[in-house]
């Protein structure tokens, strides 16, 4: 079930990708209404990327779906308390695995967006420097909410968490990177990372 939840949610976040700072900022709900046609259409015009080409995934993530994302807020919460002791060298290896390992649950989602729509609900609220985006994944019968929490940071609109019908991800990954670091400490959690993305580079 979560890896299910998971691989929806690589596939809603990769229907955001960044655009050129313009003067005046978007508002978050009309960015990610604007470019999730755009990455649909980059994905249905590619066959690679449709039978899973790991390469053709990784760039198509790399260029448009990180940069939405602010993974060092992303990181520090799943990490938890846990966080602020780690040494400035053990905070970037936890980030760097944390973004291999998402973008390998991407490389299972994108092969699915060709059938798969994305609704952008109206914005609550657009005053803060916080907001959450609501949306709903349509596609094979299944209609399912998701929402995207957003900060504002220098005018620009960057994602640290998704919620998938009730979860959110942030929390999901806190939960078991607990047990990790109960278990080896910070440089546990990061070889398990590690031997994870390997296992899944290997597939």
């Amino acid at each position: 079930m979560v890896a299910r939840l998971l691989s929806i949610a690589a596939l809603a976040v990769a229907f955001i990708a960044p655009l050129p700072v313009r003067a005046q900022a978007e508002a978050p709900d009309a960015l990610v209404k604007r470019v999730s046609s755009d990455v649909l259409d980059a994905v249905r015009a590619d066959k690679s990327i449709q039978s899973g080409d790991v390469r053709k995934v990784v760039a198509l993530v790399d260029a448009k779906v990180l940069p939405s994302f602010d993974f060092a807020r992303m990181t520090a919460s799943a990490v938890g308390p846990a966080w602020a002791k780690a040494t400035p060298d053990q905070q970037g290896r936890l980030q760097d695995e944390f973004k291999i390992l998402l973008v390998r649950v991407y490389s299972g989602a994108l092969a699915q967006g060709t059938d798969r729509t994305l609704e952008v609900k109206p914005l609550r609220d657009a005053g803060g420097k916080e907001v959450v985006v609501r949306t709903e994944i349509r596609g094979n019968g299944d209609t399912i909410p998701m929402n995207f929490r957003l900060e504002n940071a220098d005018s620009v609109w960057k994602i640290y968490d998704v919620n998938i019908s009730g979860i959110w991800l942030v929390d999901n990954y806190r939960n078991t990177f607990a047990s990790e670091i109960n278990a080896g400490g910070v440089d546990g959690l990061i070889a398990k990372l590690k031997d994870k993305n390997k296992s899944n580079a290997a597939r």
